[in-house]
């Protein structure tokens, strides 16, 4: 099964204080012959979070580089042709659901691919439901 994992979730397998049980089974289901679908920005978002962290001393360079490592083994696709669509949709929906262009992006992509969206930013969930994207909730794996 295809779907778009944003980096709300996928940072939280990198901080334990972060992680949850919905992170976890994501990480397990995700890990059993799926595939996450992400926009261009994951990478960006992935990378200034890890810098952050670093800066702030919460991590240091090796975790950094263990994590990146770690997601590069991953099934996690980048939609490549989605930079496409920043001027016209992911514009729209960003207007339209009130969101950053980060997380319109997200969202663009499971609506376009009409897949679900595993996250855990509440403006981005209550945005799917706007749109008939399906959140995938824990009962889900």
């Amino acid at each position: 099964m295809k779907f778009v994992l944003d980096c709300s979730v996928t940072m939280a397998w990198c901080f334990e204080d972060e992680g949850n049980t919905y992170t976890e089974k994501i990480l397990d289901f995700l890990q059993k012959k799926n595939e996450a679908r992400v926009p261009p920005i994951w990478k960006l978002e992935v990378i200034n979070v890890l810098l952050l962290a670093e800066k702030k001393k919460r991590i240091d360079r090796l975790i950094a580089a263990n994590f990146k490592n770690a997601l590069l083994h991953l099934p996690i696709h980048i939609d490549h042709t989605a930079t496409d669509r920043v001027f016209e949709t992911v514009f729209e929906i960003a207007k339209e659901c009130d969101l950053s262009s980060y997380d319109a992006s997200y969202l663009e992509l499971a609506f376009r691919e009409k897949i679900p969206i595993a996250t855990q930013d509440e403006a981005l969930i209550k945005a799917a439901s706007k749109v008939h994207v399906k959140y995938i909730m824990l009962h889900d794996l």
